[in-house]
């Protein structure tokens, strides 16, 4: 290892030096890569007597557009640090740091504030590039591996290990570290000999320092199995079973097909199946009976819009989505993940999966499978049947002429077809040639005000919902597109969440859908939280995006009185925003227990699954939650769950979010008789 040669050549004092050192910065260059893809670059100059950094990606047609200038101390903690620029979807970003003596004060989208600190302390700017995380890191070198964080918190920095790689001048070692307390999972760098940052990587991303791109799988592969290692521990503590038998006892259970909760009963659990409902106070010798406290047993639910990865497969399980339905992923890195979680290896939800079939553009998403001709995308979905998925996901830039053969393929294989509608066509069209769902509320209503040029692939396709302010929804386009719709039986999948958080979001305050919330999450990511997705800094965006969000609802209104049946979807991780997903679909016309109903019963049957899941029934896989209240009375229970049981293995949310430092919604349920015993 480097470290022990650098010791044997030079002694301690070598090595100390090395540590305590801060090294002279030159220009540096990044490569931002996604999925072995490169979206575009971070540079630094240091010709300004402070660090500037440029950072800019797109993926998808959009991505953030970053400039910062950096100041550090002795000890490389920032005095110093400006951030200006845009966010992913375009917010505008003017974020302000300085330290003098003991005084920080600081102005970022959340509005201003200021601390008094006695000794070294990191400020976490908000929308920083990941630059800092190097600057994180070799700061908390010097301080032992630990400081004060800024507004508030610590950041912890860890070993993982060495690791062997080959840059631009040939085989180097690099330092593998954690770095703890940014976000709701650690965040994995690798620095050089001399400490400074060569990359900053996920199973998915990679910034990478140029010359090492060649190592981006590799240290994604690396990453992958560190995040795995520490899943699995936080798997192994949390997942219990019952010895021979689990009662839930004194509860109600919702029954879909009734619209109603039951009389008070308890139910039995044995193995992964639903054998009986009983009397609320049946017991049997050598059961492990979990009191209700007469609160409503559900059946688990179906997050009808994911792209799961390892580090919200748990959250999204504790939050009683036992199903999700991942609308396009890297198919290498799902498969990968669905093993370890069908072995048990890892927590996390049931998969049904979808071929995503994007075309080749300037702007092209960089997951899934990406086509530049007929044949081919019609390969993509012949290949797409061979892996056994439920249907296939349509992309931005396909070009239109190819999707009538990409459907009549796909319904030759059994397969639906769902998706997004490709630029420079309409909803119509495809709707005409065959989609059986649309995606996302802003692709079934935007070319009802689209004008001739406009290109769906970029940011246009959510900043344009400013056009729907006031919107005549009687004239003869929206009832075409609806009356199609309707004829087609087409599904929609409308994603209201991104909608409401785009075009009601605030700088300074969370959104209504993350207001109930974000106040247990760390105060890192409610920071990110206020930040607003979009650019909306005029009174006239402000009312026009308001109004947009009307519009979007009274669409989904509609569409339910016509019977579209509309599938509740986040595209934002599920977890907490699936809830408020929920409660949404309360403002289309449903009712509570109508929409309990479709997140269980309805979207299992829609994905062939009827007849093992949706309902807590006797023979029926054993997925479902404890909620201590009643959600049909209220859809805002389902944000207060106390225990999720998904095929037959228990786990306590409570138990969950210590680990992931959220405070609890409620408490776990007593549990008596035979003791729960570990599940793998």
């Amino acid at each position: 290892m480097q470290m022990k040669s650098l010791a044997r050549a030079g002694g301690r004092a070598a090595l100390i030096a090395l540590l305590l050192s801060t090294p002279a910065f030159a220009a540096e260059r990044f490569a931002v890569l996604i999925s072995g893809r490169n979206v575009g670059s971070l540079v630094t100059d240091e010709s300004g007597g402070a660090t500037k950094i440029v950072f800019d990606f797109k993926n998808n047609g959009r991505g953030p557009t970053i400039e910062e200038h950096l100041a550090l101390d002795g000890a490389g903690i920032p005095t110093r640090w400006t951030v200006t620029g845009s966010t992913t979807f375009g917010s505008k970003v003017d974020e302000r740091f300085s330290r003098t003596g003991d005084k920080a004060e600081w102005v970022d989208a959340t509005g201003p504030g200021s601390a008094t600190v006695t000794g070294p302390a990191l400020y976490v700017a908000q929308n920083g590039s990941p630059y800092g995380i190097g600057v994180y890191a070799r700061a908390l070198l010097k301080a032992g591996g630990k400081l004060p964080a800024l507004p508030g918190g610590e950041l912890r920095l860890e070993p993982l290990g060495d690791v062997q790689a080959n840059g631009p001048s040939g085989p180097v070692t690099l330092t593998a570290h954690a770095l703890v307390g940014l976000d709701l999972d650690p965040t994995t760098l690798f620095l050089g000999p001399d400490r400074t940052l060569v990359g900053v990587a996920s199973p998915e991303f990679a910034m990478l320092r140029e010359g090492y791109e060649t190592e981006d799988q590799k240290l994604r592969d690396l990453v992958a199995g560190w995040d795995t290692k520490r899943l699995t521990d936080a798997q192994k503590a949390l997942a219990r079973k019952a010895p021979t038998a689990l009662r839930i006892a004194n509860v109600r259970i919702f029954d879909p097909e009734r619209l109603a909760l039951s009389a008070p009963a308890s139910v039995l659990v044995k193995g992964n199946r639903i054998v009986s409902i009983d009397a609320p106070g049946a017991t049997a010798a050598g059961e492990t009976v979990v009191d209700g406290k007469g609160g409503t047993l559900l059946a688990g639910f179906n997050e009808m819009h994911g792209h799961l990865g390892q580090a919200d497969a748990l959250l999204n399980l504790v939050a009683g989505i036992t199903t999700v339905r991942d609308m396009g992923n890297d198919d290498a890195v799902l498969d990968r993940l669905v093993q370890r979680m069908d072995s048990g290896e890892l927590a996390g939800p049931r998969v049904v999966r979808s071929g995503f079939i994007e075309g080749k553009s300037k702007t092209n998403a960089q997951g899934g499978v990406v086509v530049d001709n007929q044949a081919d995308a019609v390969k993509a979905v012949q290949d797409a049947a061979k892996r056994g998925v439920f249907q296939i996901k349509v992309y931005n830039s396909i070009n239109p002429e190819w999707v009538p053969a990409m459907i009549a393929e796909a319904h030759k294989s059994g397969l639906r077809v769902a998706g997004h509608i490709p630029a420079f066509t309409t909803t119509d069209a495809m709707l005409e040639a065959g989609y059986d769902e649309i995606t996302h509320s802003n692709q079934l209503m935007l070319n009802w005000v689209l004008k001739p040029g406009d290109d769906t692939r970029t940011l246009l396709r959510i900043t344009a919902l400013k056009r729907f302010d006031g919107f005549d929804l009687s004239q003869p386009a929206p009832r075409k597109t609806l009356e199609l719709m309707r004829s087609k039986d087409a599904a929609h999948d409308p994603t209201l969440v991104i909608m409401e958080h785009a075009t009601l979001g605030r700088k300074g305050a969370f959104s209504p859908g993350t207001a109930d919330w974000a106040p247990h999450l760390p105060i890192g990511l409610q920071r990110q939280l206020k930040q607003p997705m979009l650019d909306i800094s005029t009174p006239e965006d402000d009312a026009a995006y308001r109004g947009a969000f009307d519009t979007t609802l009274e669409v989904m209104r509609q569409l339910n009185r016509q019977g579209t049946l509309i599938l509740p979807g986040t595209d934002m991780g599920g977890s907490f925003w699936y809830h408020r997903e929920l409660e949404l679909y309360t403002k289309t016309g449903l009712t509570s227990a109508q929409v309990l109903r479709r997140a269980t019963w309805d979207t299992a049957r829609y994905m062939g699954r009827g007849d093992r899941f949706g309902a807590v029934k006797p023979g029926l896989v054993a997925d479902f939650m404890l909620l201590p209240g009643d959600p049909v009375k209220d859809i805002k229970a389902v944000k207060t769950i106390s225990m999720v049981v998904k095929d037959g293995t228990v786990y306590f949310p409570t138990e969950a979010y210590a680990r992931l430092g959220i405070k609890p919604f409620t408490t776990a349920p007593a549990v008596s008789g035979a003791a729960l015993v570990p599940a793998f």
